[in-house]
């Protein structure tokens, strides 16, 4: 039984030693990172009312779906938008090259129109079926190719028939894009807008007749960049104090529990991977505050850890076997961490619940954290523990910390709520 209990002991934590430190850099560096870690833009659109239309439900909902659309399609990485109140639309855009193309772009309400030299509009966006960037092979200028629905098909046939040597002028947000003459009628349901500068021009325009004209005006109110230095000097400081948060509790648990704090310095390292590995699997986007959350669950993890070895050592000092003692201290202090953990939990889901952005990140993985951490206390640590003391390697009472100080006398508390 004890040879048995050393080899499960060396593999369980073999095992985990190696997945950290094979897999733990890779996967922070794999998760998404928010704006205040890369650099990238904030920007807050507001609608507002207007003769044509007024904002109410429906118009913002689908403000964000084009916004969404408009955004996806122009390539840009891990974009976070969400509404913010009734009017508001908080957009953020990590590590982009070009912000003020970018505003520019999403900012647009996008309203195309064709309107014949009486100033009459004969089609809309409305009408679009398609929009592609493209070359004109004829003479190699960067053009936007249209194709229009059945019904806009047969609006733009009759309006380019009525129209022969008339201009029609094709305008973006009022603004003429092209006012070319039609020699003979289009029956084909195709068009073209000519006269961009060059393909990305182009391509951005066809994102924004694919994407839609947006239901209501909406205004730029707030545009904040956050540089890539000043972000990576977040995304610096960040993984400096995580490195300093975990090294400290390492050395802590080691000092004042000896084995058991070792025991749990391998699981705190299974726990940070697992947090790491949900966060991933998630496909969350970590923020500063949300590193923030994850040293404040590693602290609750070891905090977990305390209780169960101050509970161990007293027991010890009331006579009990080291193996005794260990049991009744996992049992004694279960109770204790699940109503501190539940706590915080319901804590964090309020903030999950009424926060907004980065506070709702920092909610999410103190959440998760703080469910690890019970796994992975009351579990793990117990699981690996009763193997070292199975194994019968150390049976001196300082080896298991039980000659040191004890932080808080359990008995005494115990005797005064009697």
């Amino acid at each position: 039984m004890r040879t048995n209990s050393l080899i499960k002991l060396l593999i369980c934590l073999g095992a985990i030693v190696a997945l950290f430190v094979i897999f733990i850099r890779p996967l922070a560096h794999s998760i998404r990172q928010g704006l205040d870690l890369q650099g990238g833009t904030h920007v807050v659109l507001q609608a507002e009312d207007t003769e044509i239309a007024q904002v109410n439900e429906d118009a913002m909902q689908r403000v964000v779906s084009i916004m969404e659309r408009r955004i996806n399609e122009l390539g840009l990485t891990e974009p976070i938008i969400q509404r913010e109140g009734e009017r508001r639309v908080i957009i953020e855009l990590p590590g982009i090259k070009d912000p003020d193309k970018a505003i520019e772009t999403i900012g647009k309400t996008a309203m195309l129109e064709f309107k014949d030299e009486e100033g009459n509009t004969l089609l809309t966006g409305t009408d679009l079926k398609d929009a592609q960037a493209a070359m004109n092979q004829q003479n190699g200028q960067c053009v936007v190719n249209l194709e229009f629905s059945d019904e806009g098909a047969q609006k733009f046939a009759d309006a380019t028939l009525e129209n022969v040597g008339r201009q029609i002028a094709i305008l973006l947000d009022g603004e003429i894009l092209t006012n070319p003459v039609v020699r003979e009628p289009i029956l084909g349901g195709k068009a073209e807008i000519s006269g961009q500068r060059d393909l990305e021009e182009a391509q951005h325009l066809a994102v924004l007749l694919r994407s839609g004209a947006l239901p209501v005006k909406v205004n730029i109110i707030e545009t904040r960049t956050v540089g890539p230095s000043l972000g990576q000097d977040s995304k610096d400081k960040s993984e400096f104090a995580f490195v300093v948060g975990i090294a400290a509790v390492l050395v802590f648990m080691l000092l004042f529990y000896r084995l058991p704090g070792f025991i749990a310095d391998i699981s705190l390292m299974a726990y940070t991977l697992m947090l790491l590995g949900v966060l991933k699997g998630l496909d969350a986007t970590l923020t500063l505050p949300g590193v923030a959350g994850i040293i404040l669950s590693i602290g609750m993890a070891v905090d977990a850890n305390v209780l169960i070895f101050e509970h161990f050592k007293e027991e010890f000092r009331l006579g009990k076997s080291i193996r005794l003692s260990m049991d009744a201290g996992f049992k004694r202090a279960f109770t204790t961490i699940f109503d501190s953990n539940i706590t915080t939990i319901i804590a964090a889901g309020v903030l999950f619940l009424f926060g907004t952005g980065t506070i709702r990140g920092f909610a999410i993985t103190l959440g998760l954290g703080v469910l690890l951490s019970m796994l992975t206390a009351v579990s793990l640590t117990q699981f690996m523990l009763k193997l070292l003391v199975n194994a019968k390697l150390f049976e001196s009472p300082s080896a298991y910390g039980a000659d040191s100080f004890v932080l808080f006398d359990v008995a005494a508390d115990r005797k005064a709520v009697k």
